[in-house]
């Protein structure tokens, strides 16, 4: 993987992959660049991908402050790094990252978001998980941190929570569960300033699934409510990981989008 300095001096690591015009891809939630991995020959095959790991994950660096305005500076400074104009692609908290770099930032040609989640936290699940979380980072409980996180606050079944448990994947989302409670207290405010995007003026690409909670039709409408230059596209039958439950689907409407020649 590739590095750079963010503005605080944190290193952050990324891979790049392909030719062409640049596509800048950021994770989600207590994941990493690998999000991306059966999406990303189709997006490769006309881009050059630049896919982060976003700071405390993966081979990126962390600091023990947090502030999500840091999160917003390591994306603007990778987008800035690349030849441009950028396309910027976020998935879930990912989302809200790509959404704030994008003040920041005037290399930037064309932004989509796949269901960030701009809605107060009781939505979500509950928000006393939350507070039992922040105890469990600071008592150093990685893999009670993230099983607080799945069962109590997204309101994962326990059948699930088992199964995930038994997939190589576990061990790293363990090793990055301290994140989870400081992002849950970004999500907690962040749906309370949308209205500070409605300057952006780069075309947006609202994503979201068929079959995910009427939760992400409200964001995805509050959304196009804001974002002057924004379109939505429903995928079909598609939940929250569309990129890997119908990764040629999600790669042909990014690419559509993008203007890639297909």
């Amino acid at each position: 993987m590739e590095t750079f300095l963010s503005r605080d001096g944190t290193t952050l690591a990324y891979t790049r992959t392909g030719s062409g015009p640049s596509l800048v891809l950021v994770h989600g939630t207590n994941y990493d660049h690998s999000t991306w991995d059966a999406v990303l020959p189709a997006l490769a095959g006309h881009f050059t991908v630049y896919a982060l790991d976003r700071r405390g994950r993966g081979r990126s660096g962390d600091t023990s402050a947090y502030s999500i305005e840091r999160e917003y500076e390591d994306l603007a400074t990778l987008v800035d790094a690349v030849p441009g104009p950028v396309v910027l692609l976020g998935h879930s908290f990912g989302g809200i990252c790509a959404l704030g770099a994008s003040l920041l930032t005037r290399n930037l040609g064309k932004l989509i978001l796949y269901e960030p989640p701009f809605a107060p936290l009781e939505r979500f699940g509950s928000p006393e998980a939350l507070v039992r979380m922040e105890v469990l980072v600071r008592e150093g409980r990685q893999a009670e941190v993230l099983e607080t996180f799945l069962r109590a606050l997204i309101s994962v079944p326990e059948v699930e929570v088992q199964r995930m448990k038994t997939l190589p994947a576990w061990s790293a989302q363990v090793a990055s569960a301290h994140t989870l409670a400081r992002e849950g207290r970004v999500v907690e405010v962040a749906w309370r300033d949308l209205k500070r995007y409605a300057a952006l003026s780069v075309p947006a690409l609202l994503m979201r699934g068929g079959v995910s909670p009427p939760l992400c039709t409200e964001v995805s409408e509050a959304l196009q409510g804001v974002l002057p230059r924004s379109h939505l596209s429903v995928l079909p039958e598609q939940g929250h990981f569309a990129m890997l439950t119908a990764p040629e689907l999600f790669a042909r409407e990014v690419l559509a989008f993008a203007g890639a020649e297909l």
